[in-house]
């Protein structure tokens, strides 16, 4: 079955660097739609970062320029590079897998999801 786990998450100050990954198995990860969500408390889920199966990358613009999604197909291992962090990136960060990519990103309806690594960005 799929099974996507997230790491890398935790506590940095404002300005500061993490790198998340997610460990994939259960489908052919080469060829799938990957990307990376976060939610924060009492907020909506957003989509942070996208990669297609040919590497091309969509960002939500609240973080295009300091984070940078890739993925190595030999590990099945998809990241997320985030720099310059701010405040208002705390938040639980989950990675998706769809088969698909519609206008860039998984469909968050029909895609696998693992449990979440948090990050959370003091001033």
């Amino acid at each position: 079955q799929v099974r996507l786990v997230e790491s890398g998450g935790g506590s940095v100050q404002a300005g500061g660097s993490l790198r998340l990954s997610c460990a994939a198995s259960g489908f052919t990860f080469s060829s799938y739609c990957m990307g990376w969500f976060r939610q924060a408390p009492g907020k909506e889920r957003e989509g942070v970062a996208a990669i297609d199966s040919d590497g091309s990358g969509s960002y939500a613009d609240s973080v295009k320029g300091r984070f940078t999604i890739s993925k190595d197909n030999a590990k099945n291992t998809l990241y997320l590079q985030m720099n310059s962090l701010k405040p208002e990136d705390t938040a639980m960060y989950y990675c998706a897998a769809d088969s698909m990519c519609v206008w860039g990103w998984p469909r968050s309806d029909l895609g696998h999801w693992g449990q979440g690594t948090q990050v959370t960005v003091s001033s």
